[in-house]
């Protein structure tokens, strides 16, 4: 037996069990057995940064990659919000939505993913990946970008947003994050009147949302980045010959700019959001990308409500 063989015979019954947890979870969302959790841990703000008693220049809503599990953002991730913190106090920023779970249930708090996390950890990521699969298929994505999306504009509510009020909201999203930002266009739109900022770094999604009802979708990419390449050759929506598909209306809306933020990687140690791999210039990629968002909300702020 091949090794391919083998590992195809290991990993079958995991992710045909994967692809069914991940459907029953937007299923139980949909029939209403179970309602989405909206409060956080004792102790946990709903935003950072700007003083909720002063209205922020914006809200910037962070939706982390596959490694999200917990309420608070992973590493990188973590890092690159702190920094976004650090060097612009006017904003305030929300990392605690969960973009993997239609119910708003970290994994880490689940009894049985605790097991798992201790001697299968290759399965929380697993999860993740087969949510961003039901979440891009047509027969379930209606149902998952309404749960995720209303999710984002009930946690922007809880952080002090004014509804209809015209102060702009910024959906950060980072790899398969960029599949429920996407999505959650529609929901922020029709439950707050926000027509939100999309910024995808490294953005793995199907193309299939409709972004009529965004402001614009900044796409921070990179030559090197193999993982957001492989989404653009799997998604048929994502190739220019399928031109009725929201990412192509989009683009030929002018809604869509492209940045590119190349030699970054998608993971590693020269990674987007690395602190240690560096640009001729002497920024680190952290750095780069730090100044690259805070450049494109900061426009967008000064463009005025909308």
């Amino acid at each position: 037996m091949t090794w391919f063989a083998l590992l195809a015979l290991l990993l079958g019954p995991v992710l045909l069990a994967e692809a069914l947890l991940a459907r029953y979870e937007v299923l139980v969302y949909t029939t209403g057995w179970r309602a989405p959790a909206t409060g956080l841990p004792p102790g946990m703000p709903y935003a950072r940064g700007a003083d909720p008693d002063r209205p922020p220049a914006a809200y910037l809503v962070y939706l982390d990659g596959i490694g999200k599990r917990r309420f608070t953002d992973t590493r990188d991730g973590g890092q690159l919000v702190k920094a976004l913190i650090a060097a612009a106090p006017e904003l305030r920023v929300l990392g605690q939505v969960q973009p993997y779970s239609p119910l708003a249930a970290p994994l880490a708090n689940r009894p049985v993913w605790v097991w798992i996390r201790r001697h299968v950890g290759l399965l929380l990521f697993l999860h993740n990946v087969m949510q961003i699969f039901v979440a891009a298929d047509h027969r379930y994505r209606p149902l998952y970008n309404r749960a995720v999306g209303g999710q984002i504009a009930n946690q922007l509510r809880l952080a002090g947003y004014p509804p209809h009020s015209g102060v702009p909201v910024v959906l950060l999203s980072y790899s398969g994050g960029a599949q429920v930002a996407t999505g959650a266009v529609d929901e922020l739109r029709t439950g707050l009147g926000a027509s939100p900022l999309l910024i995808t770094l490294g953005g793995f999604h199907n193309g299939a949302n409709d972004l009529t009802g965004a402001a614009r979708l900044h796409q921070l990419t990179s030559s090197r980045d193999r993982i957001e390449r492989i989404g653009t050759w799997l998604f048929p929506q994502r190739w220019a010959v399928f031109r009725g598909s929201g990412w192509n209306r989009a683009r030929r809306a002018g809604k869509v700019t492209v940045h590119r933020l190349d030699p970054a990687t998608h993971l590693g140690r020269n990674s987007y959001i690395s602190p240690d791999a560096h640009r001729p210039d002497g920024r680190s990629h952290l750095d780069h990308t730090t100044d690259t968002v805070l450049a494109l909300i900061r426009e967008r702020s000064a463009a005025g409500p909308r």
